[in-house]
């Protein structure tokens, strides 16, 4: 078996090592025409394009690129279209930059295989490598559990490990029971973490899933548990960015919860986040100045 990283905190990316010691911002990059936040829809090369252009302006350190909307009753696509959305909006973003980190969103193996080959540097599987159909595409047909697994150790790229439940997108939102949804969550990535490391993946981020198989009080209790998923000892990224957990209690819609998202990744960085993956990249950055400045001056305060 491949040893692990020495340095939890930091993440290989094609040579290039991110460190995480201070949290960090994703910015998300939809090339769908269906994602659940209308604004954050680019389904053309000009709209990937000034949006990894946005992105990279506001301070985000890693650009996540996705083809395929994932919110509940969304239209569902086939590899191929997910293939050639997603490597065209790869393409255009390493025309903007060669440097930036690009992450790719799918559950798809042959879809992290086209986007490596065309830039991208990290897998952001929101499946933890379980789903393994979603149509009668018989390219999904073809998988089986843990595939996308050997297909990050084969490609040598760090693993977004989110948890969730179910094989098909259809069971993620009905599996929504739990005895303790924190501690649950904690033997999942144990596990899983186990499995990836005997597989040869060395540099795994854990994505506790707010909003997959979780309903919004899930997602606050596991909110307020949170950082005892820091006793794995690997970077955790908190993806709530205009979720129905924020909207859903602030009232509203994804379109005017900016500012309760903004409260919640405050409070997900006091929880232990390292990275947040957001839509609003500017906001997000303020956050962790700030609260990289409570952290800093408060905690040598004599007061």
């Amino acid at each position: 078996m491949n040893s692990v990283q020495i340095n939890p905190l930091t993440i290989n990316c094609r040579g290039k090592l991110i460190d995480l010691s201070s949290p960090i911002v994703m910015g998300i990059l939809n090339a769908t025409d269906d994602s659940f936040y209308s604004a954050s829809r680019c389904n053309c090369p000009q709209a990937a394009g000034e949006r990894a252009e946005q992105i990279i302006k506001e301070g985000g350190a890693i650009i996540d690129i996705g083809g395929f909307s994932t919110r509940p009753g969304a239209q569902d696509v086939s590899t191929q279209e997910e293939t050639d959305r997603v490597c065209a909006a790869v393409e255009i973003t390493r025309s903007i930059s060669k440097s930036i980190p690009v992450s790719v969103d799918t559950f798809r193996p042959k879809v992290a295989q086209a986007a490596v080959a065309a830039g991208a540097d990290i897998i952001n599987d929101i499946s933890g490598g379980e789903i393994i159909e979603t149509s009668n595409d018989s390219s999904d047909k073809e998988r089986t559990p843990n595939d996308m697994f050997r297909t990050a150790a084969a490609l040598h790229t760090p693993y977004i490990l989110t948890h969730t439940r179910g094989n098909t997108l259809q069971q993620m939102q009905q599996k929504q029971e739990y005895g303790n949804v924190t501690n649950d969550i904690f033997v999942y990535f144990a596990q899983k973490t186990d499995q990836l490391h005997r597989l040869g993946v060395c540099d795994i981020i854990l994505d506790p899933g707010f909003g997959f198989a979780k309903d919004t009080v899930q997602g606050y209790e596991l909110m307020a548990g949170m950082h005892l998923l820091k006793q794995l000892g690997l970077p955790i990224l908190a993806g709530i960015s205009r979720k129905r957990m924020v909207w859903q209690v602030a009232g509203g819609t994804p379109d005017d919860c900016l500012n309760p998202t903004t409260a919640l990744n405050t409070i997900a960085l006091m929880q232990g986040a390292h990275i947040l993956r957001v839509h609003d990249v500017k906001q997000a950055n303020e956050a962790v100045m700030i609260y990289n400045a409570y952290r800093h001056y408060g905690q040598s305060s004599n007061i």
